[in-house]
């Protein structure tokens, strides 16, 4: 049995409610034969690097105290997730993190200072 025999098959063994959905989807568009996505822990980014790596690098290279709180991590890890997903949401909060960065160096202001108010 080919794979379009296999598709018609799965399709004729739905619920109509599911039927429905997949009808507004396209059949010709519907694929119940996806390939799994990579495990997280496996995915890495453009530096060869997964997740865990990176995170764990840049809490190495930036050892303050101060920044270890589980917010802080929870922020680290949520950048690092959004930028392995390709998500818009974080290239747009990287965007304006390095042109914030740029305008406080224009100014000759450190970047810590934002939270010392």
């Amino acid at each position: 049995m080919d794979n379009e025999e296999m598709k018609r098959a799965i399709y004729d063994k739905l619920s109509p409610r599911r039927r429905k959905f997949i009808d507004k989807i396209g059949y010709d568009k519907w694929e119940p034969f996806q390939e799994p996505n990579h495990p997280i822990d496996i995915r890495k980014d453009l530096t060869k690097r997964t997740a865990a790596q990176l995170k764990a690098e840049f809490f190495q290279e930036n050892e303050k105290d101060d920044l270890k709180t589980t917010s802080y991590g929870s922020g680290v890890h949520e950048m690092c997730m959004g930028i392995y997903s390709s998500d818009d949401k974080y290239k747009g909060m990287l965007d304006f993190c390095i042109w914030y960065y740029e305008k406080l160096k224009e100014q000759g202001i450190h970047p810590d200072q934002i939270w010392e108010r």
